[in-house]
């Protein structure tokens, strides 16, 4: 998996490099402060504030690392304008089947900028998955935890 392509949206590829920007020239710069100081206090084996701020440092230059790898291998997918089939930047509108008046409305993203609770789903998840290269007015069968889920696609933008 260390070498696979990871698809990533334009607004994925500039939230990404924005993170690592603020990072590497604001958080880590003063992780590093935090760390100094609490050096200065003397005995490091019982400074809890310089143990916590070794972890937090150590936190920061993993997901420095993390998004470096992601940008090393993305590939910006770009947002389909095609809306007769679902692919990586459609905004899609599903139903429930059998659950009337229940509509969700759901962007189809890259997986390192699914956001649930903002409406992104990954493309590779189950649900995202289920959808991609569906047209509007098919019907998907997605299992979850609680049962099997039919969608219907209501709408592509």
């Amino acid at each position: 998996m260390a070498n696979d392509k990871i698809q990533l949206t334009q607004e994925g590829l500039g939230e990404l490099q924005a993170e690592l920007k603020q990072l590497k020239e604001v958080k880590l710069p003063k992780v590093i402060a935090r760390v100094s100081s609490a050096r200065e206090q003397g005995d490091l084996s019982e400074n809890a504030d310089y143990h916590s701020a070794k972890e937090e440092q150590n936190f920061t230059e993993t997901r420095i690392s993390e998004i470096e790898d992601i940008l090393s291998r993305g590939t910006v997918v770009k947002g389909t304008k095609n809306t007769s089939k679902v692919g990586i930047g459609s905004h899609v509108e599903v139903s429930i089947v059998g659950k009337a008046g229940k509509t969700f409305t759901y962007e189809i993203v890259g997986e390192f900028e699914a956001d649930p609770e903002e409406g992104k789903i990954s493309s590779v998840s189950p649900l995202g998955k289920s959808l991609l290269g569906k047209k509007k007015g098919d019907s998907i069968s997605v299992k979850a935890p609680m049962g099997e889920i039919v969608y219907k696609i209501e709408e592509i933008k």
